[in-house]
Parts: C-alpha cells; structure tokens; sequence
C-alpha cells in the first residue's frame, strides 16, 4: 500500500499532456480520509468532480489544476495524474451497461451542520463525535449548532445536518456517567429563555425542526443514540415519557400504548425502556445492544449491500468503500434491531443479528442512521478521543465521510 502521495502518468507517452487527475480510492491510496477533504476543497472551489463509483473503491477524476495537485501533496493524498486519451478509456469502462459502475457528477459543496452540546458547556464527552473527528481531520469546513439556533430557524442556512450522541427524548441521556451537571444547566438555561417548562419539550420541538428541515429538502446523518432518541421523541409527540428524577412528575400512564410510530422517520412498533433511570443506558429496543453495556470491543463484523451503480445511484455511494466487511463497534446505540425498523426503509448494511446502516426519504429530503458511536472506538476508551491518524484507511470513517459528498449530486429515482 503506498504510504506517500504519488504521480502516475498513464497516456503511455512520456511527457504527454496531462488532463485530469485521478483520485484512487482503492487499497493504493496513502490516506482515504484525507481524500474526502481534497474532493471537498474541489467542489469549495466551484469546480465539479466526477465520483467513480465502484471503479478502484470510489475513486474521484477531476479536471486538471496545478494548486488541486499541490494539496493532494500537502495533505498526503495519492493522485495519478492521466491524460484525455486514459480519462476516456476508463469513462467509457464503467459506462458499459453490464459493469456495475457509474461516473455520478459531483456539483456544489453542502454546508455543514453539526448538532453538538459543545456550542453551550464542555461536553467532554461530546469531543469524541466521530462526525467532527472526521471532518476535522479531512479538512472539511462545518458550524456547530445547537437548540437555540435551531429553534431560531437557522437550519435554513444549511444543506446537512448531524446528529450523533443526543438524547431527544429530554432525560439527559439517562445516564450522568455522560453529563456533568455544567451540561445539564445549560440546557435547562435554554429550555427557560426560550418558555418551556420542561427540557423535553424543547427537545421535540427541536426534533419536530429538524423533520421539517429534512421534510424541506435537508439531508440529515445521525449515529448513536442521536438516531434512536429522534425517533423516540417524535412517536411519542404528547406523551409523557419522562420519569419524575429527570423533569419532577412521573411517566404517563399506558405511555407505550400512546406512541404513534406514523411520526418516526425509521423506526415502529419498539418498546420504551421506562423505569431504570439514571442506572441504565437504555431508551428503547431499538438498540440491538440493550442489556449490555454498550462501549465493548468486537472481532464481529457487518456487512454492507452492493447496488446497482448506474440506478441506485444513492445507495451506491453511501457504500463507497475498498473494504466491504466492517468491524462493528459500539455506543449506547451500537445497533438497530431489525424487527423495529420500518419495512419502507432501505437497509445498507447489516450483521447477522442487527441493521447497521439505514436510509430513507422523507418528503423532498434524506437521512441515513448509523448504529454505533465511534468506528474506531476500542473497549474502555469511549471517554478518549479517537487519533485518526492512526486510521486513515478506517472503512467505518469512509461511510461518514460519503454522506457529506451525496448531496452534491443530483438525485435519481432507485430502480430496485
């Protein structure tokens, strides 16, 4: 594997003109993470790129520019810089109808939303988000928000929004392990300068914002418990489901009964985990790790779905990857129980016994969930924040980092 950035001229002429530069993205690339920032800068600029989808991983061929080949260089990047002559002999390659790959033009750079408590208090915790791990170490632009610029309307000024290690359904993930009480004050400040009596209120109408942004167009990526307490929050729309420790009155009778799941975007007919407070981890069985404690280290892996390159246009490239079977890790949400996901929801990636990776559409907008807190986490260290230095070809990280380039593309209608 080439551990430097490298040029390779392919016309079969020494000094031939070179045209565009190649982007590998298969195991010859030095540095797959840092990949994703120099396709970004790309679009950044106003420039369009051509994503590769299952040619050499998911490789990137963007127009040749002088200061694009510099930054591959500084950022540790593998290149090939090609001619014409190869640019139309590999574009004619993945256009034979019978070869499962596509050449899908990438256009204008998303703007970046990343929902985190670290816009208010410490959030210790917090720092290890893998999404801000990742766009920080790809170079990647994005703004942090948090309720009161949600609830200010200032999702408008976005195209993609975060979600990772929240807790929606306003219990402080139930669980003071992962808040101090710093954190909780700052919420609850919030909560009173914007009139509402309970955190939990709040936290629906932020999830009730956040529907609407995706509903409007939006694209919305959540992972961990962010994705499961979205869901949580919105079926249970007029329902107490808060116990007295957490907001000083109890849970409502017949709570479970109440829930309307025609409000969530991926998840029906699961069960509330009431009545442990702050001595469990557990909101729902959603999480297909629910009774265990969730941050361990498996040999286990998942694995993600093959689709049609050139009519699945979407999927393919939030698969995009040069390893196809991926270890799984943990969080307080490792994992979706396959019997509380929607039927209309399309599962991309999956273990044996749990869906790991879900997509789906809601009015003109899309949302993907992805099971887990950190791909490279390790038993015992979900406190430590993650070198991805050490991991710059991590398959885990590469499925975070698709989601920020799909919505440059336009979208096509799914054929299967």
């Amino acid at each position: 594997m080439w551990r430097y950035a490298t040029i390779l001229l392919l016309s079969g002429a020494f000094g031939a003109k070179a045209n565009f530069i190649l982007i590998p993205m298969d195991d010859r690339q030095a540095n797959h993470l840092k990949a994703y920032g120099i396709a970004y800068s790309v679009l950044k600029e106003g420039l369009d790129l051509d994503w590769l989808l299952n040619y050499r991983g998911g490789s990137y061929l963007i127009r040749y520019v002088s200061t694009i080949e510099k930054e591959c260089r500084v950022r540790g990047v593998s290149y090939e810089v090609v001619s014409d002559a190869q640019t139309g002999k590999i574009l004619a390659q993945i256009a034979v109808p019978e070869v499962n790959m596509d050449a899908v033009k990438l256009h204008t750079a998303a703007r970046i939303a990343v929902y985190s408590p670290i816009k208010i208090s410490p959030a210790s915790f917090e720092n290890n988000d893998a999404v801000l791990l990742a766009l920080n170490y790809a170079e990647i632009p994005y703004e942090v928000v948090y309720d009161a610029e949600i609830l200010d309307g200032d999702l408008a000024e976005f195209d993609w929004l975060h979600l990772h290690h929240e807790d929606f359904t306003g219990q402080f993930g139930r669980s003071m392990r992962r808040m101090s009480q710093e954190d909780l004050r700052a919420q609850e400040a919030i909560a009173e300068k914007y009139g509402y009596k309970k955190l939990s209120h709040m936290k629906l109408e932020v999830a009730k914002r956040i529907k609407e942004f995706c509903a409007g167009g939006g694209y919305l990526f959540a992972m961990c418990s962010g994705a499961e307490t979205f869901d949580i929050a919105l079926a249970a729309e007029g329902v107490d489901i808060v116990d007295a420790q957490f907001d000083g009155d109890g849970i409502e009778p017949g709570a479970q009964s109440k829930l309307d799941f025609s409000r969530t975007f991926a998840f029906e007919n699961f069960n509330l985990q009431l009545e442990d407070g702050y001595g469990g981890m557990w909101f729902s069985d959603i999480n297909a790790s629910l009774g265990s404690y969730g941050y361990g280290q498996s040999d286990d892996v998942f694995s993600l779905f093959d689709f049609s390159a050139k009519w699945d246009i979407i999927p393919s490239m939030l698969v995009q990857n040069h390893e196809y079977q991926i270890r799984e890790f943990s969080g307080q949400t490792s994992a979706f129980n396959k019997k509380t996901v929607k039927p209309n929801v399309l599962v991309m990636g999956q273990s044996k016994s749990s869906d790991r990776y879900l997509y789906g559409e809601i009015g003109r907008g899309q949302w993907t969930f992805y099971g887990g807190h950190d791909p490279e986490g390790r038993r015992g260290g979900h406190r430590m924040t993650t070198d991805l230095n050490l991991y710059p070809h991590s398959p885990g990280y590469r499925l975070i980092l698709n989601n920020i380039l799909f919505p440059s593309a336009k979208k096509k209608k799914r054929k299967t």
